[in-house]
């Protein structure tokens, strides 16, 4: 065992590393983050274990696979020139072009030669004699770093291993998070998709015309929106990219990390006024719906209960047939409470006659077997191919599934196992210099447009990590006080709205033995970001600091 700075050295002189930061992650956060702190002339480095940049969107490659934030949202804005240089083609753009934007990013900076890929950290621990933090890979190669920035995206531990047997499926099963980049050929299969949250949605829209016959394994119905995705020309491009100094002001501040908030008050319109600003609302064919209407619907069981019934008629509407009405139309848990996703005739597609919807809610599965799915009735679907659209330990998979040590070696996988815990999503104590991005009690880990806030997270690391170099100071540690007061401050708002009364992976309900407590801040983007520049402004009090 390795447990030293010079154990390691002197076990693999040869891929022994020595730097100021590394960053796991070259995705939205990560990119930005090596950016900074290069910018802070520190000696950095990027690892990523995929073999280029792109985080979620080099990984999640299946059919279908796009945006759910406008494209001109979902861009860095620090810098107006990188901004308009860049030119998306539609509102919602698609994988694709997302990993190409990606790749423009990273070369319009000049960051490749900081960066390495197919590189996979096994694990890390911070070595109390040189106060550093030593990571080591699975090719054995060593990092000894000063300060440690994780930036490995909140979705990104899959949920592969799910159900027994998978093993002995004759046929090929794919989970979604990990698809070949060469594709799938699905022409003529019998395809099963596991999953009908926002990823399984997209899969099943658009492969239901191409393959021989679809069976959708249903569980938990979920309420969607459909999607108004426009192509952009010439005069559309320049339209949003005019806004650049207005996006750049506001989306730091709304609720959501949007250019738009929850602007409406529910006790202050009519019920006419009510329902003409759910249509109107609805008819933007964005999440506005969900994160721009009325904020009761979040605390409220009787507004939620009028939002979510609006929604069910939509639903209703367009599914006719009653059993399919009953299958897939939430009926026992309110809009907004879970995930919402956007959606394109995903409802029709159910219409076509090779597509079947199959409730494993009563039925559930049980195992996989050589021919196909086996439910608990004994019933087998038999397949070629199965989609795994189950999901992810979010928030905290990322870090659990590596091996890190804070002082007195203890481990932040068995920390986790009994309590998630951080500082404002920045920081943990006990693990001195580890800063997070993306991890649970931030608005990172689900509730936020996912550039919105890891700007923010990246540039208040970076932001610290100068006030540590200007100061003379290498350490820092959030004091086991201040991380019980943001927890519990997190709780409390957490506890006042229906997100925690609702079991989903927001609770961390889908990863057996993960306690349970909202992953996600919601007390709003704006609000978050104020509370971390006031921690950052007043010096970091309650933190450890030498």
């Amino acid at each position: 065992m390795l447990d030293t700075a010079e154990d390691c050295k002197a076990a693999v002189d040869s891929k022994y590393t020595r730097l100021d930061a590394l960053v796991i992650g070259a995705g939205i956060a990560g990119i930005y983050q090596l950016y900074q702190l290069r910018e802070l002339d520190l000696d950095v480095m990027c690892v990523d274990s995929a073999p280029d940049v792109g985080g979620t969107w080099y990984w999640n490659r299946y059919p279908g696979a796009r945006l759910d934030s406008d494209g001109p949202l979902y861009q860095y804005i620090f810098s107006e020139e990188l901004y308009k240089d860049w030119s998306w083609s539609e509102r919602f753009p698609g994988q694709e072009e997302i990993e190409k934007w990606t790749h423009y990013v990273v070369d319009k900076l000049d960051l490749r030669k900081d960066m390495q890929f197919k590189t996979t950290v096994e694990r890390a621990f911070f070595d109390e004699l040189t106060k550093r933090w030593i990571v080591v890979t699975t090719e054995g190669e060593i990092f000894d770093t000063l300060y440690l920035i994780t930036c490995c995206g909140m979705l990104s531990a899959p949920m592969t291993d799910v159900f027994h047997g998978q093993e002995t499926f004759k046929g090929n099963i794919f989970h979604t998070a990990r698809w070949p980049q060469d594709g799938v050929e699905l022409e003529g299969k019998r395809v099963g998709v596991i999953g009908i949250g926002a990823t399984g949605i997209q899969v099943i829209q658009t492969i239901a015309d191409k393959v021989e016959k679809l069976k959708v394994f249903v569980r938990t119905p979920q309420y969607i929106l459909p999607m108004k995705n426009p192509k952009y020309d010439e005069e559309d491009v320049a339209a949003y990219k005019s806004r650049f100094d207005e996006i750049q002001k506001v989306i730091p501040h709304t609720f959501a990390g949007v250019d738009y908030d929850l602007p409406f008050r529910w006790h202050d319109c009519t019920p006419e006024q009510r329902a003409q600003l759910l249509e109107d609302i609805y008819q933007d064919g964005s999440l506005k719906m969900w994160l721009g209407s009325f904020a009761e619907m979040y605390f409220d069981k009787d507004v939620s209960e009028e939002v979510s019934e609006f929604i069910r008629g939509k639903m209703r509407e367009r599914l006719k047939d009653p059993k399919l009405i009953e299958m897939l139309v939430p009926s026992d848990y309110g809009f907004g409470i879970r995930r919402v996703p956007l959606e394109t005739n995903y409802l029709e597609t159910y219409h076509r006659p090779n597509v079947e919807a199959v409730s494993v809610k009563d039925n559930p599965i049980v195992e996989v077997v050589p021919e196909g799915i086996k439910l608990a009735d004994g019933t087998v679907h038999e397949l070629d191919i199965i989609v795994m659209a189950t999901g992810f330990d979010a928030g905290s998979g990322a870090l659990t599934r590596m091996d890190i040590r804070g002082r007195e070696g203890r481990s932040l996988t068995d920390d986790w196992s009994r309590d998630i815990r951080t500082t404002m999503g920045l920081m943990i104590h006990g693990y001195p210099n580890l800063f997070t991005t993306a991890v649970p009690l931030a608005p990172s880990a689900a509730l936020c447009n996912m550039t919105t806030c890891l700007q923010q997270q990246t540039e208040w690391i970076a932001d610290c990590i100068h006030y540590l170099e200007d100061n003379g100071l290498s350490y820092i540690e959030p004091d086991e006080n201040t991380e019980s007061a943001w927890v519990e401050h997190h709780d409390e708002t957490a506890n006042a709205n229906l997100i925690s009364k609702t079991e989903s992976w927001y609770l961390g309900a889908n990863v057996p033995g993960k306690p349970r407590r909202v992953l996600s801040y919601t007390g709003g983007v704006g609000t978050y970001r104020k509370k971390c520049s006031e921690v950052a402004e007043a010096g970091y009090p309650g933190f450890t600091k030498r």
